[in-house]
């Protein structure tokens, strides 16, 4: 089942520049921890939280607890149309913000495969 959303409340969601950018680094990474999000915006981690609980209710992000972080990652559930508009921002904040790029690596391992 795919998410209810309007090109007008995609734009609304992504209308601030940290929403932007973080919903950006999750679509280039896959998925990222809390702390990852934090070093490459350079804000404080009460701010990013409060933009990464926007994008959950705006049903752009998911995220699962890992210990004392969360990990962000695009709903699966997000309509076709939305995914291609993300990922041709992302395509351009790549090549406009390659120093965004670089700092989201290193914060937290990536994730163990339990056997």
């Amino acid at each position: 089942m795919s998410l209810s959303l309007s090109p007008a409340m995609l734009c609304k969601c992504l209308s601030d520049e940290t929403r932007l950018q973080a919903t950006l680094l999750v679509a280039r990474f896959g998925e990222l921890c809390v702390c990852d999000l934090v070093a490459a915006l350079d804000a404080p981690q009460s701010t990013v939280s409060r933009h990464l609980a926007q994008l959950r209710s705006c049903g752009l992000l998911s995220g699962r607890r890992a210990g004392q972080w969360v990990h962000y990652r695009l709903n699966p559930e997000l309509p076709e149309w939305a995914g291609r508009v993300i990922g041709e921002l992302c395509a351009a904040a790549t090549l406009a913000h390659p120093d965004l790029i670089r700092r989201a690596q290193g914060c937290c391992p990536p994730p163990v495969a339990l056997s």
